[in-house]
């Protein structure tokens, strides 16, 4: 059960997260923070705006993120060319997994994909969960060369090794 403390309005949550109402809706409409109407209204589950200011993220989403990051790079560095090539990939995606969970997930990035740059720069980078659950269905795949990659993870597991060392 929901209690009324529970949900927040987008100028709660911005104060929460220490931006502009504006950049709240904005997350909202991008599916970067989930919402519930209430009326005309958003209203926000007060864990769903907390997770995004400390997010506890698993070794493996860390990995993605830190992957992500570095597609974010390329994708600053040129747009049309990852752009393309994630739509090219999410095309191939759709076909082998033309329903279930992976479909949903595919048809989000293809929302995130077909509102832009900035949006995509958003979820590439961003911790909120529903970023963090979409980037386990990366259509970004062949973005980074392999070189670039490898050093990316090598850079991640040294890293980790020093952060979580017994």
């Amino acid at each position: 059960m929901v209690q009324e403390g529970d949900l927040l309005t987008t100028s709660e949550a911005a104060a929460l997260l220490r931006s502009s109402r504006q950049h709240v809706v904005d997350m909202c409409e991008r599916g970067l923070l989930p919402f519930v109407k209430v009326g005309a209204h958003r209203r926000l589950h007060r864990a769903d705006v907390e997770a995004v200011l400390r997010p506890e993220l698993t070794r493996d989403q860390l990995k993605a993120l830190w992957l992500h990051r570095a597609v974010a790079g390329r994708l600053v560095q040129d747009p049309d060319a990852v752009l393309a090539r994630a739509s090219a990939n999410l095309e191939r995606l759709r076909r082998v997994h033309p329903d279930g969970m992976a479909a949903r997930w595919l048809d989000r990035w293809a929302e995130v994909l077909d509102a832009g740059v900035e949006a995509v720069l958003d979820t590439l980078v961003s911790r909120a969960p529903v970023a963090i659950e979409l980037r386990q269905n990366s259509p970004f795949a062949g973005v980074l060369p392999e070189p670039e990659r490898r050093a990316v993870l090598a850079a991640f597991a040294d890293r980790w090794r020093s952060t979580h060392a017994a």
